[in-house]
């Protein structure tokens, strides 16, 4: 809750800066109302702040506080140029308040100005992808319900632009509390502001207290936040603050205090620039895009039966062509990419717009192709398991070398990879086997995985091992070649644990990309198996991965 001192200069600051203007390389867009006019409930409008260039920009919500009872949006205007001039849409938003309206009636208002940013995106030159919060005081306690909810219904309230996320990447705490059962002791208004929110007293109201207390609802989904408090704070205690990190690191979610020893409840001077630095900093960190370090080509093998393009390590979807289930993808030199629909008993390359170039299918015997390479010569290497049957096509579509084992038909053939030295990796994933071919077809090495292991692909390496995948549990170990397993990345005793490792793929400085088939997630993991990043719960079974560099 703002002091009177501090509530008259931010009262007077939009008028001084209405009538000068904003500062150069900004615009304003006033009274956007969001939330229309209902039986006995008003309009309710934001002020948004942004760069006077096309963008799509990063966005922030603004909360200001008052005690849940009194505040306006006006106030948050100093913020919101600060933000702005920092790259930001800043957007100020109005809620209800009591004592009129309890809780969780404010929590739908800025869940509500949340979506209508999402859905306006193009109008305001944001990006909907990058979406992050600020409140103080009570709406400190506000944002912190739009960081710990996302996408749980009884927070959402009224169908305002329905289909919109209220989701945000990040929230800036200052000053608000997170749980109001303990939020009487050391507090001097507390017993005003809280009440009129949630309906009683605490000995009476508890089940409404726990309810209203973002505390209560930290999950491994919530948003990354930071909380700048200060330890004199004598409306809202700093012991509001230890707490909520504490609760969200054990949820495995960033979480960060910013103290301020000495300072109270609002901050004024150094204090304030303090608080400014250390917002923007977060912000930067979790809302300015860093460049993607590559593109990852992942073949899904489950329900959505695509072809998909991942910025790595934004995890931002590109783009997606349909592949029937198919097993396989590898990402070409010239943009290109050579991916199999295993059903249509075909493979395809397609171009930089997705539009297809090159085909190879039934004129050539193929019937289920699950595997393919494009050779450096321009050849490409085809696997059909129908026969357990690998061939190599020239572009003009004629059958230059070829490999055929009917006795492997149910064994599953799989990945199929010709080595530098000219021989062809293939895994027979039921068989459980890893043949290396020669040119006359002769197995020249073979590697036999420990029962029901299932190998999916088999790389060569520079140094003449192979790397092998493995299931139950999933593992990508490293054989040499006299069959000794010389590394194993996952596994039962590595630091990633991981279903089916099925697809593999190299990065530059020896780490891999690794895809569980099982586990919808992708890894990328450094030369000795530790974690670097990961996507998880993705919508894919995926199959086979490629990394296309940047």
């Amino acid at each position: 809750m703002m002091s009177m001192r501090m509530l008259i200069a931010a009262l007077l600051l939009p008028v001084f800066l209405s009538a000068q203007g904003l500062p150069a390389g900004l615009k304003q867009d006033r009274n956007l109302v969001f939330v229309p006019a209902r039986t006995q409930a008003p309009a309710l409008a934001m002020d948004v702040v942004r760069p006077d260039s096309p963008g799509p920009h990063p966005a922030v919500l603004l909360i200001h506080g008052g005690g849940f009872s009194g505040g306006n949006r006006e106030g948050m205007l100093p913020m919101a140029v600060k933000l702005a001039q920092h790259g930001y849409v800043a957007a100020a938003a109005s809620y209800r308040l009591t004592p009129r309206f309890q809780f969780p009636a404010p929590v739908h208002d800025v869940k509500a100005a949340v979506r209508f940013l999402r859905a306006n995106a193009g109008r305001l030159a944001l990006d909907p992808d990058r979406i992050g919060t600020v409140g103080v005081s009570a709406g400190g306690t506000l944002a912190l319900f739009l960081g710990v909810t996302p996408g749980l219904p009884r927070f959402e309230g009224p169908p305002d632009h329905a289909g919109y996320s209220s989701g945000v990447n990040c929230v800036v705490n200052l000053y608000g509390r997170s749980d109001l059962t303990t939020a009487y002791g050391g507090s001097r208004n507390a017993g005003d502001a809280l009440p009129p929110l949630v309906g009683g007293q605490l000995p009476y109201s508890r089940a409404a207290h726990l309810e209203a207390s973002p505390l209560y609802w930290v999950s491994p989904a919530s948003a990354p936040v930071l909380s700048i408090h200060g330890t004199l704070d004598l409306n809202v205690p700093y012991s509001q603050s230890p707490p909520l990190r504490e609760r969200l690191l054990a949820a495995g979610v960033e979480a960060e205090i910013e103290t301020i020893e000495g300072a109270g409840h609002g901050f004024r001077g150094a204090d304030a620039d303090r608080a400014d630095r250390a917002m923007i900093a977060f912000f930067d960190r979790h809302l300015k895009t860093k460049p993607d370090r590559f593109t990852v080509l992942v073949s899904d093998h489950g329900p959505a039966a695509e072809l998909a393009a991942v910025g790595w390590p934004s995890g931002k979807v590109l783009w997606r062509v349909p592949n029937d289930r198919g097993l396989d993808v590898q990402a070409l030199p010239n943009g290109h990419v050579l991916f199999t629909r295993d059903p249509k008993g075909v493979v395809e390359e397609i171009d930089g717009q997705q539009k297809v170039v090159w085909k190879a299918g039934p004129e050539l015997g193929l019937k289920r192709p699950a595997s393919v390479q494009r050779l450096a010569d321009g050849n490409t290497l085809i696997g059909d398991p129908a026969a357990a049957r690998v061939i190599e096509v020239t572009p003009a579509g004629k059958i230059a070398w070829q490999w055929e084992s009917p006795g492997h038909a149910g064994s599953w053939l799989r990945m199929c990879r010709r080595t530098e030295a000219g021989t062809t990796l293939v895994a027979l994933q039921k068989a459980g086997l890893v043949l290396e071919l020669d040119r006359a077809g002769n197995t020249v090495w073979k590697f036999e995985a420990p029962k029901d292991r299932m190998p999916y692909q088999a790389l060569r390496l520079e140094n003449g091992s192979t790397l092998v995948t493995l299931i139950d549990p999933g593992e990508v170990i490293e054989v040499d070649r006299a069959g000794k397993v010389v590394r194993s990345i996952g596994g039962k005793a590595g630091s990633v644990r991981m279903g089916w490792i099925a697809g593999i793929a190299t990065l530059p400085g020896g780490g891999l990309m690794l895809a569980d088939f099982t586990g919808r997630r992708l890894a990328e993991v450094d030369r000795a198996g530790r974690l670097v990043h990961e996507l998880r719960d993705l919508p894919w079974n995926i199959a086979s991965v490629a990394v296309a560099l940047q």
